[in-house]
This record gives C-alpha cells, structure tokens and sequence, in this order.
C-alpha cells in the first residue's frame, strides 16, 4: 500500500535504535599480562589500577625497558592456576604461550587474548591500537601512536652507513622482514642477510659472514652461566672481524614496543 514503510526498513531502523540505546561493553577492571612484550604495552595504556599483574619478566631489568614500572604491579610466572586464583576478568597471552594454560584458562570462563609478536613498525602500530581496544583506552592508545610516529620519524637516519649484520647464539641471523631487521634498515644500514636470500631469523655460516665483510656487527646479549650456543660469539674471527668492537643487543630490541626506537638510536 501507497504510504506503508517497508518492513525490512522497520527492521532496520529498530536495530540501529537498539545498537544506539545499548550501553558500550564495559572496560576490563582486572587485567592479568602474562607476556613480556604485553606487558610493555599494557603498562603503556592500562588505567590506573586497571592492570593488576604482569610476568615476572617485565621486572628483569636485563629484559625489560619498564623493570622499574613492573616492579609496582604483582607478578605471575605464567601458570593458569596462579592467575585463576587473581580473579582477572581479561588475561593477555601471547602466541608462544603454552596453549594447555590459555585453554585450561578458557575452560575457568576467563577471557584469553593472544596478540601476536610485533615484527615490524607497521605491526607495533597495530599492536598498541589493539591493546588500547582491549584495554577500552582507545584514547591513550591514539595518543601513544602519535607519539612513536613521531619519535620514529626523529630517530630514522636520513643517511646510509653502510652494510651491517646481525648474528646470535648458533650462529642465526635475522633478514630484513624481522624487528632487528627494521631497526637496521631504519638505522641506515643494509643487512647482509639480504644478500644471501634471508629474510627471516635463519642460520649463517660463519664463513659467509665473515666473507661479507660487514661495516657493523650486532650480536646478541650473552647470559650469565655456560652456554654452547653463546661460544660462536667469542670466535677469533668475529674478533678480527671487529677489531674496534661491537654493538650488543639490549632490552630494547626484545619486543615490538615504541622502546624500538631507543634501539635505532643507539646504532648512531
């Protein structure tokens, strides 16, 4: 009939009305992190008193650049049956979490989030907007952006220096399409590994290696205590290789945080 409204627009109409009178899903209140980079960035955007225990890793100052931060809030060492017992209404994970804890967490009712490691700039972007939804802090987490493009576009070196590599315990590597990647190449260096087809964290022969001569060598942190896989670090040739030294990895260039860039400037 001339003059009726259509009932799929009724329909329609009625569910805008309803979407709009609905109250918004209310923050978390009790947030457990229990993964060193999501620490990071919960500590970053949480509200106060919102996040109430992170891993016990975020106080290790030797693997974290909020050591002092972390020390505030209570730790966990990652077992469901400690975090069950805190009551939290939200737990971040991790991908590399043991997938038992984050189900037998899911069983007790508890929400589990897992977001994945950050292995570029364009994907710590996405990381901290993720963690500012979750988190209900969008606000803070735009703020936060703001903040690293910023600091990122400052830290960037508007030079090439010339040809670097990266090399750990056993002899790996990582290419350009990692985060130790991305800060050489925003640092102003080419990374070997590129010229030998790596693109990701991988092993390199030390003979390659030192066949390619690189201008910089950036090698990982060594731990306390007795490891074979550390010993390729104290080679003679990698001596000869850096007779002026060479740069060590620290707790900033673990996770995909803006601390990223800390990690870019140290390269100067």
């Amino acid at each position: 009939m001339r003059g009726c409204v259509p009932r799929s627009r009724v329909i329609l109409a009625a569910a805008v009305w309803l979407a709009a009178a609905l109250p918004a899903a209310a923050a978390p209140q009790r947030v457990v992190s229990m993964n060193l980079c999501s620490d990071q960035l919960a500590m970053m955007l949480a509200a106060p008193g919102q996040l109430i225990s992170v891993s016990s890793l975020a106080q290790d100052p030797r693997m974290s650049p909020m050591a002092e931060q972390a020390a505030a809030h209570t730790p966990n060492h990652g077992r469901a049956e400690e975090i069950y017992l805190m009551r939290p209404d939200l737990v971040i994970a991790g991908t590399y979490t043991p997938a038992a804890t984050v189900a037998m967490l899911r069983r007790l009712g508890i929400r589990v989030e897992t977001p994945p490691p950050a292995e570029s700039f364009a994907a710590i972007r996405t990381e901290i907007t993720r963690m500012g939804a979750l988190l209900g802090r969008e606000a803070a987490a735009r703020d936060l952006l703001a903040r690293f493009d910023a600091d990122l576009d400052a830290a960037r070196s508007p030079s090439r220096r010339g040809r670097a590599a990266l090399y750990y315990a056993n002899g790996f590597t990582s290419g350009p399409e990692t985060l130790a990647g991305a800060i050489l190449e925003a640092a102003g260096f080419d990374n070997i590994a590129a010229d030998y087809g790596i693109a990701t964290t991988t092993a390199l022969p030390m003979e390659l290696l030192v066949m390619a001569r690189p201008d910089r060598l950036i090698t990982g942190a060594k731990w306390p205590g007795q490891s074979q896989g550390e010993a390729i670090l104290d080679h003679p040739a990698l001596a000869a290789l850096t007779p002026d030294g060479r740069h060590v990895t620290d707790r900033d260039w673990i996770c995909g945080t803006p601390f990223v860039t800390r990690a870019i400037r140290s390269l100067e």
